[in-house]
């Protein structure tokens, strides 16, 4: 690790990138080399090594790795990244990668055993989705089992919340992960622990009150830059809401560095910063480091 930083950071949204994995993952030019300005040097893939060095550089010293679910197969711009490719990831260097299983809620039982099987056999931490894929909002009943089976596991479930992108032209989907629909979830779930990824842009304040309100309800700050996250939302992070926030890349959506230094450029609270950039999500994820 890096002695750059005083804090090592723990980032938990990281999209699995080598070129194994994004043979699996269609059409990336459109959305992560166009609208993300994903470089040309990324684009293709990289390997772990170059992953762990990228990381190393901004201080972050674990990531976690998604095998996302990314809409129903069989549309040429849905995939699903096996949960084996990022179990492998994880055992090739288990102090540095940690493992989120990705849901479909249209695998009913079957994708809550697999998941089960996920986290049981093969030490995945926690549950991630992309609501938007499926057009079902959060508070669907098809998720349910999913997050009852969440909550018997004792693992996090992350999900985008906010708008969504035209990832592929072919395939435009509606935004239906508005923050407020965590509300129905966390009432109905108290103890399910549920993190609100990409900062719920543009409507962050809600997402804000959703933290507030329920205890089990954490934000994860991947996929926007902090240089252009909300006031409110600063101020959040540095005062009342220091135990609530995560910090994310989802990589290659932003690269590692300039995230790390545009939180840096915030200027936050020494304990507020630590917080968000590693004790939240060590405390979340009872991560044993």
């Amino acid at each position: 690790m890096t002695n750059k930083y005083d804090i090592a950071a723990i980032d938990i949204v990281v999209n699995i990138w080598t070129p194994e994995a994004n043979e699996i993952r269609p059409r990336r030019d459109a959305f992560f080399g166009g609208k993300m300005k994903v470089k040309d040097d990324t684009l293709a893939g990289i390997t772990h090594e170059e992953m762990l060095r990228r990381m190393d550089a901004a201080g972050v010293e674990r990531s976690f790795l998604i095998a996302s679910k990314v809409g129903r197969l069989g549309h040429p711009a849905c995939y699903h990244m096996p949960y084996e490719l990022v179990a492998k990831a994880v055992k090739q260097y288990p102090d540095r990668f940690y493992a989120l299983a990705g849901l479909d809620p249209y695998e009913g039982m079957r994708g809550v055993a697999a998941f089960e099987r996920a986290v049981r056999d093969d030490g995945f931490i926690g549950a991630h989705t992309y609501p938007h894929w499926y057009e079902l909002a959060p508070d669907h009943a098809k998720w349910y089992p999913f997050y009852a089976k969440c909550v018997e596991l004792d693992v996090p479930v992350q999900m985008q919340v906010g708008q969504s992108m035209v990832y592929d032209p072919t395939y435009p989907l509606k935004s239906v992960g508005r923050p407020i629909t965590l509300d129905a979830i966390a009432c109905d779930f108290p103890e399910l622990k549920l993190v609100g990824i990409h900062v719920g842009i543009p409507w962050t304040d809600e997402m804000i009150s959703m933290a507030w309100k329920h205890k089990n309800v954490y934000i994860g700050t991947d996929a926007h830059s902090p240089k252009y996250w909300p006031e409110s939302f600063v101020r959040y992070i540095n005062s009342y809401g220091q135990d609530k926030v995560m910090f994310g890349t989802d990589f290659p959506v932003l690269d590692f560095e300039r995230t790390r230094a545009e939180i840096e450029a915030l200027n936050l609270r020494p304990e507020p910063k630590r917080k968000l950039l590693r004790d939240n999500a060590v405390n979340l994820y009872k991560l044993k480091i």
